[in-house]
This record gives C-alpha cells, sequence and structure tokens, in this order.
C-alpha cells in the first residue's frame, strides 16, 4: 500500500512532499522531495536505515527509528519540526495501521 503526504511546515516556507510504501503491510519505506535541507538529511538517514517496521514503530516497548533520527537530524528550533510526524502518520497508512485522514492545526499568538 502507498500513502502520500504532503507539508507545509509553516513560516520556515519550505514544503515536502512523501510517499510511504509498504509492500506487505509491516516494511515501510520512504520517499521524499523537499527544499529543506534538514528533511533532505533526515530523508538520507531514513534511506541508510532501509525500511523501517511499522509495528516496531508503534511499540511503547520500543526506540521509533524515524522519530530517533528526527531527533539526531534536526536539532534547534527545527526539533518542533512537523515533518517527522507527518511521515510517522504516512507510514501507519501504509502499513495498514491507520486509515487517512488530514491532520491540521492552527496557530495564533494570543
Amino acid at each position: 500500500m502507498k500513502a502520500r503526504v504532503e507539508v507545509d511546515a509553516g513560516v520556515c516556507g519550505f514544503r515536502t512532499e512523501a510517499c510511504a510504501q509498504s509492500e506487505d503491510s509491516q516494511h515501510v519505506r520512504f520517499a521524499v522531495t523537499t527544499d529543506c535541507a534538514n528533511i533532505q538529511a533526515l530523508s538520507a538517514r531514513l534511506e541508510e536505515a532501509g525500511a523501517v517496521d511499522a509495528y516496531q514503530e508503534i511499540s511503547p516497548a520500543g526506540e521509533s527509528t524515524l522519530l530517533a533520527a528526527a531527533r539526531e537530524m534536526l536539532p534547534g528550533c527545527c526539533a518542533g519540526c512537523v515533518v517527522p510526524i507527518a511521515l510517522f502518520k504516512a507510514m501507519q497508512v501504509a502499513a495498514g495501521l491507520a486509515l487517512p485522514r488530514d491532520i491540521h492545526m492552527r496557530l495564533a499568538k494570543e
């Protein structure tokens, strides 16, 4: 199964498009297109890691390969980037562990 996600990351202005694909409903690979150098580095790290095991990724007993790579590759203000969570959600959909549903976030200063 394939899942596609498009992310407008916010004030940085960077856009990311990604495809998560699983042939066996468990192991997921990512193809990421972005103009953000930090997300490009994250994408390269995920390619090095190979397919992630979606069941292991969602297990509360283990460390998420995807989120650990994001912590390493997105330091500083980029630590709050929404792209890794978008990839995580696409992984769940590609593995059949979640239904595809848009996520919305509105931020306002008060």
